[in-house]
């Protein structure tokens, strides 16, 4: 993402030529980036060689599922409908990895039907449920336990999963009785030692305290695992100040692991691969003057991207558009819903704006679509493609009518 003449490009596409084709809010993504990410993954982890099953929760939509799938990755699914839509994209049944607190009957029913490599259970009654299934259905499962390794990921509370208070996977102790359990069935196959510990990371630190902490549990258990998934939570720099997790240091370190423990390690990577491969192409409104700041009304809002009203995410916002004159005024950045949380962000020395100028946000490709909403009866917006020098169209703008 580059200016050209103060305009902005993306793989040299101008963005321009979208916002007079199409009705904003207008969220854009980047096939070549989509492929660098994950070239960049394969690279930095190639000794490792892991199953990389991407996380289609940061986004699913069924023709990016299918680019994804052309790199030879896997998924990881945490619903039935998820585990359909890759199905559906020709991702392999054997790498399909299912997460997730909470699998109804009929989900696990399903997985079981489509013999993915791994159901990734949670608790006892998970396990004692899968059985029943696995049992009725003469099949024998191959299954997972989730480890909750009490490793602070430090990063924003409402992404941590790997703290005891988090309700995912279980603490040691019960995990050690679950491997018990799972061992006495004649319906499931105890392959996999499962672990994600939060998302947004950048830092190698937590990472390397999480895996001394399967390494213990692994010893205490005195059981050989097929498969260790280390989940995903890779971060990306959504500041733009070059702070990026040091995937050398984080391969050198599950290296050493490996030499302890002979496995196949499985990653479940969504935001490294998808996240800043899009932006949201909005439009201002008004300008409305405030007591001590100005607000910028966009076309997009949070029922478009949650992650700022749901976490307080900052996602850097800049002009399609560049001018040298600046404004004096503090701009915030808001939406039009009928919210206080419909707020993106709020910026000193700003260039100067004006009513029905076009801006991006960046960096929305994970949990952006993923999240939006139709609130306050809001159409969900248009998603394109770049791919090389053309427009594919991801899915259509949704029409008032759809919604009635």
């Amino acid at each position: 993402m580059i200016y050209k003449k103060n305009k902005l490009k993306i793989d040299r596409f101008d963005i321009s030529s979208i916002t007079k084709k199409y009705k904003t809010p207008i969220y854009c993504y980047s096939l070549k980036k989509i492929k660098e990410n994950i070239q960049n993954l394969k690279k930095h982890f190639k000794k490792i060689n892991p199953l990389i099953c991407y996380a289609v929760k940061a986004n699913s939509n069924l023709k990016l599922l299918k680019e994804i799938k052309k790199n030879n990755l896997g998924a990881d699914v945490v619903s039935g409908g998820e585990l359909m839509k890759v199905l559906k994209a020709g991702i392999k049944p054997k790498k399909i990895v299912f997460s997730g607190v909470g699998k109804i009957s009929e989900e696990i029913e399903y997985a079981i039907s489509k013999n993915i490599l791994l159901i990734n259970a949670e608790s006892k009654s998970e396990i004692l449920e899968i059985e029943k299934i696995a049992k009725k259905k003469k099949k024998i499962v191959d299954v997972g336990i989730r480890l909750n390794p009490n490793t602070d990921a430090k990063t924003l509370t409402q992404i941590s999963t790997g703290k005891k208070e988090n309700k995912f996977g279980v603490d040691q102790k019960v995990f050690l009785k679950l491997i018990n359990i799972v061992k006495k069935s004649k319906n499931m196959n105890l392959k996999c030692l499962s672990v994600h510990i939060g998302s947004q990371i950048l830092n190698h630190k937590p990472y390397q305290n999480m895996l001394k902490v399967v390494n213990r549990v692994i010893k205490l258990s005195n059981y050989k695992f097929e498969y260790i998934d280390l989940g995903g939570g890779m971060g990306i720099d959504y500041d733009h100040n070059n702070s990026k997790l040091d995937l050398k240091k984080y391969s050198r370190d599950i290296e050493k692991f490996l030499k302890i423990n002979n496995c196949k390690i499985i990653f479940e990577p969504g935001r490294s691969i998808i996240g800043n491969t899009a932006v949201l192409i909005t439009k201002i409104i008004y300008i409305k003057e405030g007591f001590k700041k100005d607000f910028v009304i966009l076309d997009a809002a949070m029922n478009d991207l949650m992650r700022p009203a749901l976490y307080g995410a900052k996602h850097k916002i800049i002009p399609l558009k560049r001018i040298k004159k600046k404004s004096k005024k503090i701009y915030e950045f808001v939406g039009p819903v009928c919210e206080s949380t419909d707020t993106f962000a709020t910026v000193k020395n700003y260039q100067k704006l004006n009513e029905k100028d076009y801006l991006i946000i960046c960096d929305v490709g994970a949990y952006g679509i993923s999240l939006s909403s139709n609130y306050n009866v809001r159409p969900k917006p248009l998603e394109v493609l770049i791919k090389k020098s053309k427009i594919q169209i991801l899915s259509k703008r949704q029409k008032i009518s759809d919604l009635m």
